[in-house]
């Protein structure tokens, strides 16, 4: 059987060479404006992605422009909800002039932690994305995901350290993974037992990473496509 791995990568924010990265990845977590982006930016990275055949997501994020989306914020769930409503129809509504779909949503920065482990909050991303797919770490988002019946996608991550099944806060030393060597062989194991590999688009040197995890996951054997 061929072993099928998918790329993605955080498009969309404004302080990434998009164009480069759609060249190599699979799939496209797009900033929805909240912590990036823009309605501009949304549809030039949708219609690049449907020229190279990446797949959409809706990165869906606090409204925290001034944090880039990593200040965790105690929003009231039904707040948050209609927060999530409003960033995946955005993006959605951009996708679909350009001729495409949102595929999956995947919380972004803090918010992504945050699901992780409060039930609440997971509950309010599920109820604001309709039934997509999700994309993320084992936790509360991808229990209650399943639970309900949604496909859930399982990602790790290369450029990144982990302590124990978390990441490593990045204000930790050694949180961030910037020697390609690392990261290669980060991917290479990693991706025996998830179905995503997520690379960060704002790390120094992203697009020659993601090159160079490509490159080495298809010598290895691996296919890369998106879920």
């Amino acid at each position: 059987m061929t072993s099928v791995v998918d790329l993605n990568a955080d498009l969309g924010e404004e302080i990434t060479d998009d164009a480069a990265l759609l060249a190599v990845v699979t799939s496209a977590n797009v900033a929805c404006g909240y912590h990036a982006g823009s309605a501009a930016i949304m549809r030039a990275v949708c219609a690049e992605a449907l020229a190279r055949g990446v797949a959409i997501g809706a990165q869906v994020s606090y409204a925290d422009r001034a944090g880039f989306g990593r200040v965790e914020l105690d929003v009231p769930a039904e707040v948050l909800r209609e927060q999530i409503v409003d960033q995946v129809g955005t993006l959605s509504a951009i996708a679909a002039g350009e001729g495409t779909t949102v595929r999956y949503v995947k919380p972004h920065g803090a918010l992504y932690h945050r699901t992780r482990r409060d039930p609440d909050q997971a509950a309010a991303v599920l109820a604001g994305s309709g039934d997509l797919p999700v994309l993320g770490m084992t936790g509360k988002l991808l229990d209650q995901a399943a639970a309900a019946g949604r496909a859930v996608i399982l990602e790790g991550f290369p450029d990144r350290a982990y302590d124990g099944d978390r990441l490593r806060p990045r204000d930790q030393p050694g949180a961030l993974i910037t020697a390609s060597g690392e990261i290669v062989a980060n991917a290479l194991t990693l991706a025996v037992s998830v179905r995503s590999l997520c690379l960060h688009g704002d790390t120094p040197g992203a697009v020659g990473h993601a090159r160079e995890v490509r490159t080495a996951l298809e010598a290895a054997g691996w296919t890369l496509a998106p879920f």
